[in-house]
């Protein structure tokens, strides 16, 4: 017999004797868990049983994918850097949840996953339902273990909760059995703060944060690379008085966008394959570059053979494998993005460098007059993404959260929407996981009700995971979602066009009507299909209560630039294409 809430609040903590499955639900509220994605199956349904009788403590939102549960769940972290949770069953229902933790591992997203298994005695027999999710996810997870008795609970959630959120985050998954969640246990719940000889916040030496400053004290043309991290830190004002105080002018990463708003004036752009001209050129002509929570992806690097040949490299990173991974550092700052910059800020000298900053102004004069300027103010017949971006941002002053799908149109949101607020950008970078979108604004709804949460997606993204939108129905969640509909898919579409001699091979989309669709979920829909339509459109998609589908055919062919072509170095990129 089940325990009821109010039954385990009057005996003592020390005597609380309960099922495994209401271990995990008190584990979960000891963690102050105050939302969980979910989906029911065979082998968690003990979890679900006791779910019931606490549903005043903890909402559970079901979605319609186990796969939506994982990017409800990364949206919710994103925006408010707590741990997202989801639940799954057995077999298909833990495979499902294998796009999503792959995603949160390459984007350092803090998730707990938890699991149900067949009984432990069947383990190893292909039972039904039985799936090897410890071995299937040992690569893309920080932590995973499976209980196989109901006393292991506590501590096996409390140790995926600190392992998740400590350090460079990541996803953890608890893979609990079935026999384990109908056991009892008693309930003793103890926070973790330690595990072995994981050290979760290394700190920079005092030797390095010298050697640091002086190189930043004395650097010619010094240049930062803003990342992820700084966000995760927590230490935006930091770095912000960092960069005030020094006059280093600023690169962020697409996952980096948000952290410093869009217009100050040490902001220069964002970097990588389709990032601004300014920082793609100049970054090799930097002489001291201090890269701030970022991992030198490939898609910000390019040839990296060929990248900062010039500059002495300060890499500011908490995870020390990042460091020397892709590019050599010359002085490396392992710790926390904020606890470093702390140290530093009273070590850097005031200085302003007027002449370097003038440089990325006037690369910018160029990427204005050969690209920006027939984006945004586009003329013709076809609307361009980048104008509708540019309205959205404009009608919303910069302060929505803004997510994405992957894709064109993901590059032309990150290109054109100028930020406010920080943790405003949620998207999936590491992995590229189309389908991402919908059920991620969905979860950054639901965390953050203070600002409106514009969605863009492709339609090809759109249609991996538009199942969700019965859910954005049914919870009333004011998502907007900006559907760009181009009938392709864009990014690979524009790859083979300029490197595949225009072989459009399999990248045509026949779609269905979109908006019949959107409100056969439920949701008000429109389409914009001319330029005159589209500002009124988008004014009452944004006056509109609930969630809005808005459907915009843009152009067919346009291309995203500038772009770096793949391999080539970042002094290699194009404005327009090469006819």
């Amino acid at each position: 017999m089940q325990s009821s809430p109010q039954a385990l609040s009057a005996i003592p903590p020390e005597k609380r004797i309960v099922s495994g499955s209401e271990a995990v639900i008190l584990s979960l509220l000891e963690e102050n868990v105050d939302t969980i994605f979910g989906y029911p199956g065979g082998a968690i349904m003990p979890v679900y049983d006791a779910l019931y009788d606490f549903q005043d403590q903890i909402r559970h939102i079901l979605m319609r994918h186990e796969q939506g549960a994982t990017h409800a769940a990364q949206g919710y972290s994103r925006v408010t850097r707590k741990v997202g949770v989801c639940l799954a069953t057995s077999g298909p229902g833990a495979t499902n949840l294998v796009t999503g933790i792959a995603d949160a591992m390459m984007d350092s997203t803090p998730m707990v996953c938890i699991t149900g298994q067949v009984a432990s005695h069947l383990l190893g027999t292909d039972a039904f339902q039985e799936t090897d999710v410890i071995s299937m996810t040992i690569g893309i997870t920080k932590w995973n273990y499976q209980v196989t008795r109901a006393e292991e609970i506590p501590l096996a959630i409390a140790k995926a909760f600190f392992i998740a959120n400590s350090g460079r985050p990541g996803p953890v998954i608890i893979d609990i059995c079935k026999d384990a969640l109908l056991g009892s246990t008693e309930f003793e719940y103890e926070h973790v703060t330690k595990v072995g000889a994981y050290t979760p916040l290394p700190v920079a030496s005092k030797q390095n944060l010298q050697e640091a400053a002086d190189l930043l004290n004395t650097a010619q043309r010094p240049y930062c690379l803003l990342g992820h991290g700084v966000m995760i830190a927590g230490a935006q004002d930091l770095f912000k008085e960092f960069i005030e105080k020094t006059g280093i002018p600023v690169g962020s990463t697409m996952q980096g966008l948000s952290a410093l708003p869009s217009d100050h004036p040490l902001h220069t752009g964002m970097l990588g394959m389709h990032g601004n001209y300014g920082p793609n050129i100049l970054s090799n002509k930097a002489d001291v570059v201090i890269a701030i929570g970022m991992r030198f992806d490939d898609r910000v690097t390019g040839d990296v053979k060929r990248y900062l040949t010039d500059a002495q490299v300060i890499h500011v990173e908490i995870d020390p494998a990042e460091i020397d991974k892709n590019i050599m550092a010359d002085v490396a700052l392992l710790g926390d993005a904020a606890d470093v910059l702390r140290e530093l800020i009273p070590m850097v000298e005031k200085r302003s460098h007027p002449e370097w900053r003038k440089l990325f102004h006037d690369a910018d004069k160029v990427e204005y007059e050969k690209v920006i300027q027939h984006d945004i103010h586009a003329q013709g017949e076809f609307v361009r993404m980048a104008e509708v971006v540019h309205q959205l941002s404009e009608k919303t002053k910069g302060e929505a959260t803004v997510v994405t799908d992957v894709g064109q149109h993901q590059m032309a949101t990150a290109r054109y929407y100028k930020f406010r607020e920080t943790d405003a950008w949620v998207s999936s970078g590491g992995l590229g996981t189309m389908g991402y979108a919908v059920p991620a604004a969905f979860g950054a709804a639901i965390a953050r009700q203070d600002r409106p949460v514009l969605c863009f997606v492709g339609d090809g993204a759109f249609q991996m995971t538009l199942q969700e939108l019965t859910v954005l129905a049914y919870e009333k969640t004011p998502v907007k979602i900006i559907l760009l509909n181009n009938g392709f898919l864009g990014m690979v579409r524009q790859w083979q066009e300029l490197f595949f001699e225009g072989r459009y091979s399999f990248v045509h989309m026949h779609n269905p009507d979109f908006v019949a669709v959107g409100k056969a979920f439920g949701l008000e829909a429109e389409r914009v299909d001319t330029r005159a339509q589209l500002s009124d459109a988008i004014d009452r998609m944004l006056a509109h209560e609930g969630p809005f589908l808005l459907e915009i055919k843009v152009e067919q062919e346009g291309n995203i630039f500038p772009m770096i072509p793949s391999g080539c170095s970042v002094d290699e990129v194009i404005l327009e294409p090469k006819h």
